[in-house]
C-alpha cells in the first residue's frame, strides 16, 4: 500500500528554501568598492528590523525537516534491502553533483573573464554567487554522518539532543569567555547536527497535544529573548554589518533557541495549514514549489548576477542607495522580478540536467 506523502513536510521544506531565495533577492544591497562588490543588508541601517529574522531565518527549520525526511527515506530503503552505505552515497551524489556542476561553471567563467578582460574583482563575484551553497556543504556532511546520527538516536534517544545542545553551549563559553575563536566553527556541525537530529523526533512531536506545541513555542521565544537581551548575542539571526559577531557564521547557541521557537510555531500552525493544503489549488501550488524549490535555490544567485549585469549594462548603474531610502523600500515587492525572470531560463536549461 502506498503511503501518502506528508504535504505539510513538503510545504515546510520548499517554503524554507523559497524564503532564503526571496530574502537574497529583495534584501541584498551591493556596494561597489575598488576590490569589487561588497554585500550588505538593510538590517544594518534600520533599527529593530532584526526581529523579522526570528521568522525569516528558516535554516533551522530546513535542517529539522531534512532530518525527518532522511530518517523516513532510510527506513523505506532498509525495508527494500538497501544498505546504509549505498543509501548515504546515493543521497550525497544526488545533492553534490548539481552543486559541483554549478561551481565548475562559475569558476570557469571567473577564470575566462579575469584573464581575458583583466577584471580582478571577478573572483569576488564568483564567491558571492556561490556563497549561499555553504549550507549544502554542511548538509552533505550531515548526510555522510547519518550512520552515526542513527546510532545515537537508537542508543540514546532524546539524550542525543541534550548532549548536542550542551556541546553547542560549551563551545560558545569557550569562544566568548576565553577568546578561543576557532572553536566556534565546531558549531557548524554541532548546531546544525542538532537541528537535523531533532527531525528524527518529528513523528513524536506531531502527535503531542496542542498545549505541548504552544509550550515549545514559548520556551523557544523566552530563550531567544533571554539570550539576545543578555547582551552576549546579537538580536539578528543573520549576519549584520557592525555587529560584534554573527549568530550564523558560525552558529551560536541562539540558533538552538530559534529551532525550538520555529518547531513550536509550525506545529501550532499545522491544523490550519493542513486544511489549506488539502484544497485543490493549494495542492497544485505545493507540488509546483516542491518541484522547483531546490533548482531555484541552486541557481537563484546566478539569475541575480545576470539581472544585476543587465541592469548595469542597460542603465549604467545598479541603482543601490546606501543607506536605503523610502523609494528603495517601496521597490522591494518588485525587486524580485528581475532575478526571477533571469533565473527561470537557467533552471530550464540546466536544472533537469
Amino acid at each position: 500500500m502506498k503511503v501518502e506523502r506528508d504535504k505539510y513536510v513538503d510545504w515546510l521544506r520548499a517554503l524554507s528554501l523559497c524564503v532564503v531565495v526571496v530574502w537574497h533577492w529583495a534584501f541584498t544591497i551591493l556596494e561597489w568598492k575598488p576590490s569589487g562588490p561588497e554585500p550588505t543588508s538593510p538590517l544594518g541601517f534600520t533599527s529593530g528590523l532584526w526581529i523579522l529574522t526570528w521568522l525569516l531565518q528558516v535554516l533551522p527549520l530546513f535542517f529539522y525537516v531534512g532530518g525527518h525526511v532522511h530518517l523516513l527515506s532510510w527506513e523505506r530503503a532498509k525495508a527494500r534491502g538497501v544498505g546504509i552505505g549505498s543509501f548515504v552515497w546515493r543521497r550525497i551524489r544526488a545533492l553534490a553533483l548539481p552543486a559541483l556542476f554549478l561551481s565548475g561553471v562559475w569558476i570557469a567563467i571567473g577564470a575566462v573573464v579575469t584573464y581575458t578582460f583583466g577584471v580582478d574583482w571577478m573572483w569576488r563575484v564568483v564567491l558571492l554567487v556561490l556563497s549561499p551553497l555553504w549550507f549544502l556543504g554542511v548538509y552533505l556532511v550531515l548526510i555522510a554522518l547519518l550512520p552515526v546520527a542513527l546510532w545515537l538516536h537508537r542508543r540514546y534517544d532524546v539524550l542525543a539532543l541534550i548532549w548536542l545542545g550542551g556541546a553547542s553551549l560549551v563551545v560558545d563559553v569557550v569562544r566568548f569567555r576565553y577568546g578561543v575563536d576557532w572553536v566556534g566553527w565546531l558549531n557548524m556541525i554541532i548546531v546544525w547536527g542538532l537541528a537535523h537530529q531533532a527531525g528524527f523526533f518529528y513523528d513524536r512531536i506531531v502527535i503531542l497535544p496542542r498545549r505541548y506545541d504552544i509550550a515549545v513555542l514559548w520556551t523557544g521565544l523566552f530563550a531567544l529573548f533571554g539570550l539576545v537581551y543578555s547582551g552576549i548575542y546579537p538580536g539578528s539571526m543573520v549576519g549584520v554589518p557592525g555587529d560584534k559577531w554573527s549568530n550564523m557564521a558560525p552558529p551560536t547557541f541562539v540558533i538552538v533557541a530559534l529551532l525550538l521557537f520555529q518547531v513550536g510555531l509550525v506545529e501550532v500552525l499545522r491544523p490550519a495549514m493542513e486544511r489549506v493544503l488539502e484544497r485543490p489549488g493549494w495542492r497544485r501550488v505545493n507540488a509546483f514549489i516542491n518541484r522547483y524549490s531546490l533548482p531555484l535555490f541552486l541557481f537563484h544567485t546566478t539569475g541575480m548576477a545576470i539581472a544585476l549585469g543587465l541592469s548595469w549594462w542597460l542603465f549604467g548603474s545598479l541603482g543601490t542607495k546606501i543607506p536605503p531610502d523610502l523609494k528603495w523600500w517601496l521597490e522591494r515587492p518588485i525587486a524580485i522580478l528581475g532575478p526571477l525572470i533571469c533565473t527561470a531560463p537557467v533552471i530550464y536549461l540546466f536544472g533537469r540536467r
